[in-house]
């Protein structure tokens, strides 16, 4: 925790200190652009950490998932008990397990906390999954939680954000100048705000590539894990039946990429690695 933290805020301090660089380039005193900074920094971080301690309500609400306090029928209850093992074994706290209706086989995890996690699975995973894979799938979001992941993915989004906030108002400052012909820092008019909308826009794709690759390497960090709590061949097989899914998630897309299904967007874009990297990754990985 100390040392993703301390990374967050490295990240977030070279950030910073890139858009000093590229300000004193383009001629413009650093001294002058606090404020843009702190608002970056407000704004950047605001909607992600949000959206963080939001999650669990969100997702409930989003995906109508039911919490299981009182297990109604065997099933329920293999599903506490098989959270509670792993969770265990992974040393976080017992997340609230929840179930939700939808034909699609998918699971996913979120929470702001650790040891205050929700983890959630379709009913369509308990129809079409044996106990072994169904335990796969639970394995690697409890994965996703011990490793920090929800929190993980909101800070760097919220670097990110920062990022692109400063660079579109950097960038946008310096193109209204040169249309103005006022190099000294132009007008601030209608044309100017129209640019930084259009560069949040383009350096928003941008952002959302880097954080999908970075989604992308954590799916393979969680599946190592399912497959630690769960068992290598259980893992493979649950990422085998996932095939018949055909990649397609009904998640919302605030938690799709916390589910164990990805999507069939274009690469770049993608949550999750394709399937085949995924299974060749465990196949060819040390654990048993």
């Amino acid at each position: 925790m100390f040392t993703r933290i301390g990374l967050f805020l490295l990240t977030n301090l070279a950030v910073l200190a890139l858009a000093s660089v590229v300000m004193s380039l383009l001629g413009t005193d650093p001294s002058r652009m606090s404020g843009l900074l702190v608002m970056a920094a407000i704004f950047g971080f605001g909607g992600s950490i949000i959206s963080l301690l939001l999650s669990k309500f969100m997702a409930k609400r989003g995906t109508g998932a039911v919490v299981i306090t009182e297990p109604r029928n065997q099933t329920e209850r293999w599903l506490l008990d098989t959270v509670a093992r792993q969770a265990k074994a992974a040393g976080i706290g017992m997340p609230e397990v929840a179930v939700y209706d939808a034909p699609e086989i998918n699971a996913f995890a979120t929470g702001a906390n650790r040891n205050n996690a929700l983890v959630a699975v379709s009913t369509g995973l308990l129809h079409n999954m044996s106990e072994d894979e169904a335990e796969a799938v639970l394995g690697h979001e409890i994965a996703h939680v011990a490793n920090g992941d929800m929190i993980t993915m909101a800070l760097l989004q919220g670097v990110l954000n920062t990022f692109v906030i400063v660079l579109a108002r950097v960038v946008g400052g310096v193109i209204d100048s040169v249309l103005s012909g006022n190099r000294e820092g132009g007008g601030r008019g209608f044309a100017y705000y129209i640019i930084v909308f259009v560069l949040e826009m383009v350096f928003g794709v941008f952002a959302t590539m880097i954080a999908m690759w970075f989604s992308r390497r954590r799916e393979f960090r969680a599946d190592h894990g399912g497959a630690t709590l769960a068992g290598r061949q259980k893992m493979i097989a649950a990422l085998e039946r996932l095939k018949l899914n055909h990649g397609q998630s009904t998640l919302p897309t605030q938690i799709a990429a916390f589910g164990i299904a990805g999507s069939t967007a274009k690469k770049l874009f993608l949550s999750h690695p394709p399937l085949e990297e995924r299974i060749a990754a465990l196949r060819s990985s040390t654990v048993v």
